[in-house]
């Protein structure tokens, strides 16, 4: 197979990638860290001690503000990134918002806030009712440096949150991440396969629902094209919208006979739909990306041409990277060379009508960024494969 992995390893990347996961780990980290803590020091007993001197209700003074400061603490952070998601969402564009929600130091942030909280709830439920008992004064300690590093860890967040929302740290983000999608899904090479030439279909499968593509699993799609006898092929590109009814997969025949009734739900199940597009498969979403900023700088209401030139300079990098690799379909084949599963990636015509048409129709009143345009088509051509040229000639002649 040519392209797409697997989808466990895309479900895999969408949870590394989403907000919760680490401010849950850094909550369920420190409700087991002071369960342990508690029962260690009220039960087995620790060596340390006189570390709060003012004893039981001392001890129910601190914890009690270490959670009224951290709740605030967390409101706060939350505040503050909230507000930055309104200010991209409208200075930039609305899908440049999972850049926000992915940055690690705002999900550090919450999660070790919201950590100082719970650990100090936790072992304020456990302090013992006696005035004479012993208190856990390890835990007590670990409470206190939680607090510290919240401190610390607040002050680089306000630092932090200043340089993330700069249009080029925005750019850079949505530049690295595309080239990574690059990498694990577009073939490289240089020679164009044969092309593939399916006998007519015997069913087609449609949508069940509206939806953008999202992720084709080509292996399990393979899977079940071997159980049934048959040869799969899907119809959309990832990134494209379908809506219910539409056809998304067709069912070959691999010999003479007819192919036993696939499961249609399982089938549908391989091809992932979403509501929004995200990075993955869907190598153009980058270059959309790209493209909106540089229409939203280029409006009447903002006029800055320099960001719309830095985003233009970033899908440049992307293009390049393209325009020397081959547009090869991502198929799957049996051993002895059956063909299972065929799909069609984005083409390089459709990256170069969102990150080349759309700005030049929105900046063709810009000179800067009409020349900037130009320059970049005759770079692309100079590095471009054969098979992408007339693409970019199509686009630089006048």
């Amino acid at each position: 197979m040519t392209g797409a992995p697997h989808t466990v390893k895309s479900r895999l990347t969408a949870l590394r990638t989403s907000f919760w996961p680490v401010p849950a780990a850094c909550a369920a980290g420190a409700i087991l860290l002071a369960v342990g803590l508690s029962v260690l020091e009220l039960r087995v007993g620790l060596p340390f001690g006189n570390i709060l001197p003012s004893g039981l209700a001392g001890a129910r003074s601190l914890l009690s503000s270490i959670i009224t400061a951290m709740i605030s603490f967390t409101a706060l952070v939350f505040s503050i990134t909230v507000v930055a998601l309104q200010l991209a969402s409208s200075q930039y564009s609305p899908r440049v918002l999972r850049t926000f929600l992915q940055d690690r130091v705002t999900q550090f942030a919450l999660g070790t806030f919201l950590a100082t909280a719970l650990f100090a709830m936790v072992v304020l439920a456990a302090l013992p009712d006696r005035s004479n008992a012993r208190l856990p004064e390890l835990s007590l300690a670990v409470a206190m440096i939680l607090v510290l590093v919240s401190s610390g860890l607040f002050l680089y967040y306000l630092h932090h949150i200043t340089s993330i929302m700069r249009v080029s740290h925005i750019v850079a983000a949505i530049g690295t991440q595309t080239r990574r999608s690059i990498d694990e899904h577009v073939s490289r090479g240089e020679a164009r396969e044969t092309p593939v030439r399916l006998p007519p279909p015997v069913r087609v499968i449609t949508a069940s629902g509206p939806g953008l593509v999202d992720d084709i699993d080509m292996g399990r799609l393979a899977r079940l094209a071997r159980a049934h006898a048959c040869a799969f092929s899907v119809l959309p590109t990832p990134g494209d919208f379908v809506v219910a009814g539409q056809p998304l997969v067709t069912v070959h025949a691999t010999d003479a006979a007819p192919p036993p009734p696939v499961p249609e739900a399982r089938v549908r199940a391989a091809v992932t739909l979403a509501v929004e597009r995200q990075a993955g498969q869907d190598v153009g979403f980058g270059l959309r990306q790209l493209a909106d900023i540089a229409e939203r700088a280029l409006s009447p209401g903002l006029n800055d041409t320099t960001t719309a030139i830095r985003a233009v300079q970033e899908a440049h990098d992307l293009l390049r990277r393209l325009a020397g690799r081959p547009q090869h379909p991502w198929l799957v084949r049996d051993d002895d060379g059956t063909l299972r599963v065929h799909a069609t990636p984005q083409s390089f015509d459709s990256f170069l009508a969102v990150a080349i048409d759309d700005v030049r129709r929105a900046g063709r009143d810009q000179p800067r960024v009409t020349r900037l345009l130009d320059a970049v088509l005759a770079d692309l051509r100079t590095v471009a494969l054969p098979e992408h040229l007339p693409d970019i000639l199509r686009r630089l002649e006048p």
